[in-house]
This record gives structure tokens, C-alpha cells and sequence, in this order.
């Protein structure tokens, strides 16, 4: 579903992504993990768009998208949701969900069912529909941001840090939601330096290091590496 072939981005002179390729089949959860400033969300923020890529290719589904604006990529079948979890504070829950369907406005009817579907897969937004997105707790912003997401339809979910800034229980509660996600057959790419709550829901792993890929696996290999840590954080 998703390729991307010896990605390489830059910031001037500095190389933060240097030659990577990663794999997303149909269906599959991926993780992308590593410490902070590996490279995951340069990565990922060039799979939609927001960065040029300086070298290599990105395909969705076969079809080549390195190039392609975030509206383009967005229509393609690509939606993001950033680690900074931002809503439209002073609409409702549901003014901001909508809001992810716009390129959608045609199929009133399909909106409409993803709307029940998505206030069904996240009661605590059903029960706050009407409730200004800026009043939202720091967990319940990241569930509609997810949800919002989620309205465009996409073949392919980028999710970028969704733990970022959130109490252990909160943290607890994304990844169930997560979970469930991944049960509706969406395709997803997750950054996270969270490895072991990226591990518990992921099929496979890349771990990142320094602008490179140091190992790839099954969930299971990753977690089961003696040296991980030395991976993870270059010790």
C-alpha cells in the first residue's frame, strides 16, 4: 500500500533523513520508533507532503506521490494527524469532525455514516458533540483529531506521537483506541517513542536512529532484541 524508497530529507545542510526505505502492506500497523530527533516525523511529514523530499520516492498504492501537494496527497488517499493535536478550538466536536470530510462533500449520505461510525468508535466525543473542541482534554483533542482524520476516508493513517504529552492512563486509553482502529482494517503508519506501546499494537517495526534505519522486524523480533536499547537511543 505504502512504499517509500531511500527517502532522504534535509533542512539546509543537515541531513535529518538519510536514505530510508519502509514498507506498509494493506492492512498492516507499522511502527516507526526511535528517540527524539531520529527522524520519524521528518519522515512522516514528507509521506504527506508538508516537506519536500531532496532525494528518493514515496508510492501509494502504485502510484508515485513524492511530489504531490498535502491537498493532492490527502485526496490520494494519505491522512495525517500530527503530534501538536490541533482542533479548531472554538467549534463543536462535531463542526471539527465534519471539517475532516471536506474533500467528501459530495457524499452526504457517506459522511453521515462515517460521522455515527466514528462517534460510536469514540463515545467520549458522542457524548461531547456539541461542546466547544478547546474545552477537550488533552487526551479527548487527540481522540478527535484521530476521528477527524479518520472522515476523509483514507487507504493510509499517519499517526505522529499520539502518547506526546499525555498522563499513562490517557496514554492507555489512545492505544486501546488504536487498536480498535486497526480492527476496521485501516492501514497504519505510527511514529512513536513510546517502543513498548508502539510494540503492543504494530504487525511490524522499524526502529530509527540517527536519520537511518538501524533494525526492522515483527513487533515480536523488535521487542525481543537484547539490544534495543543500543538501537534505540545509540548507546
Amino acid at each position: 500500500m505504502l512504499e517509500v524508497e531511500e527517502l532522504e530529507v534535509r533542512y539546509g545542510a543537515i541531513r535529518a533523513v538519510r536514505g530510508i526505505s519502509l514498507r506498509v502492506a494493506s492492512g498492516e500497523l507499522v511502527a516507526l520508533v526511535g528517540a527524539n530527533g531520529a527522524g520519524k516525523s521528518s519522515t512522516l511529514m514528507c509521506i504527506a507532503g508538508a516537506l519536500k523530499a531532496a532525494a528518493g520516492s514515496v508510492h501509494l498504492d502504485g502510484e508515485d506521490i513524492t511530489s504531490g501537494k498535502p491537498e493532492t496527497i490527502v485526496r490520494r488517499g494519505i491522512a495525517t494527524v500530527p503530534e501538536t493535536r490541533d482542533v479548531f478550538p472554538d467549534l463543536t466536536v462535531d463542526e471539527n469532525l465534519m471539517l475532516g470530510s471536506y474533500i467528501r462533500r459530495g457524499d452526504g449520505k457517506g459522511v453521515a455514516e462515517d460521522r455515527a461510525r466514528m462517534l460510536s468508535l469514540f463515545p467520549r466525543l458522542a457524548e461531547r458533540a456539541a461542546q466547544p473542541a478547546g474545552t477537550l482534554s488533552g487526551g479527548e483533542q487527540q481522540m478527535l483529531v484521530i476521528a477527524r482524520a479518520m472522515m476523509s476516508r483514507p487507504k493510509v493513517l499517519l499517526l505522529d506521537e499520539p502518547s506526546l504529552g499525555l498522563a499513562p492512563v490517557i496514554v492507555d486509553q489512545i492505544f486501546e483506541m488504536i487498536a480498535v482502529l486497526k480492527k476496521t482494517g485501516v492501514t497504519i503508519l505510527l511514529v512513536e517513542q513510546n517502543v513498548g506501546k508502539a510494540l503492543s499494537v504494530a504487525d511490524r517495526a522499524y526502529v530509527m536512529r540517527l536519520g537511518r534505519i538501524a533494525a526492522s522486524g515483527t513487533a515480536a523480533e523488535i521487542g525481543a532484541q537484547t539490544d534495543l536499547s543500543a538501537l534505540y537511543l545509540g548507546a
